[in-house]
């Protein structure tokens, strides 16, 4: 029977991240033909992932990643089952690694179906779930573009957020950044009032025309009640009327204003992990 030589088995190991004793087993079988050995790592990974399948991935990291001129943007969730493997260093690094890719794709499907060292994004998924014993996936994948982007990834890799700003100006990096990082705090749902889904306004205006009824008050002045419950919940729920956290005493419109008052923020992204 084939005993593979230590230096193989590292070398193989070096390739696929696979354990030692997974490498050592596979270059056995395999008579240490390592193509061979690299496709029996594959398919074991392959049946890890399908016994695993309809296991929950509610841990993992969100990476957010921009191209050099700061004018494409993604975030990502990798997944995994236990914090203890988001934890790891190397999970990380295939997260930032994978974001990185994301970059170039408009779709979550593209992005899977794309090279990653000589095979796809999916398989690669499913090659680590092999490696890991976990479910490993990607759960969300966004992507944005615009004049100049900043992004902010909170501590821990549990929430990310990228902001898309009108130019690219003096203080730009600062601006997109900070604002990136008041997204991630405050979660805004749109960027202002016109921005909000008339589905999301009529149900706050259901919700608080109820509240209102068993309060009793009087019909005739629900409606007026109604426009300033409205005007508090875009204030607090849309990014451009939010108080900037770094300064409560202005808004985020302030804020950009500040910096250069023809500045405008276009859009934005937000994924936190779950």
């Amino acid at each position: 029977m084939y005993t593979p030589v230590a230096k193989d088995v590292a070398k193989l190991r070096n390739i696929t991240g696979a354990g030692m004793m997974d490498c050592k087993k596979a270059l056995v079988e395999s008579e240490g033909d390592f193509e061979k050995a690299i496709e029996i790592l594959r398919k074991k990974g392959q049946k890890i992932a399908a016994n695993r399948a309809d296991r929950e991935s509610t841990e993992g990291v969100v990476i957010a990643r921009l191209n050099e001129d700061n004018t494409l943007g993604a975030i990502i969730s990798l997944n995994c089952e236990t914090d203890f493997v988001a934890k790891n260093e190397s999970f990380v690094e295939l997260a930032y690694e994978l974001a990185e890719q994301a970059i170039n794709y408009a779709s979550k499907d593209e992005f899977l179906a794309s090279d990653f060292h000589g095979i796809t994004v999916s398989e690669k998924l499913t090659e680590q779930t092999g490696i890991i014993g976990e479910k490993i996936e990607i759960s969300s994948f966004e992507t944005i573009q615009g004049p100049y982007l900043g992004s902010y990834i909170h501590a821990g890799n549990k929430i990310a957020a990228i902001t898309a700003l009108s130019a690219k100006v003096e203080g730009g990096e600062e601006v997109a950044k900070a604002i990136s990082m008041q997204i991630a705090a405050m979660n805004p749902i749109a960027l202002d009032e016109t921005k909000v889904s008339q589905e999301v306004i009529n149900k706050e205006l259901e919700i608080e025309k109820e509240v209102l009824l068993k309060e009793g008050k009087p019909e005739n002045i629900i409606e007026n009640i109604l426009k300033g419950k409205m005007q508090r919940f875009y204030r607090d729920n849309t990014l451009m009327h939010q108080s900037f956290i770094k300064d409560s005493n202005m808004s985020v419109t302030d804020y950009v204003k500040s910096i250069n008052k023809d500045l405008k923020i276009e859009r934005f992204i937000r994924v936190a992990l779950g």
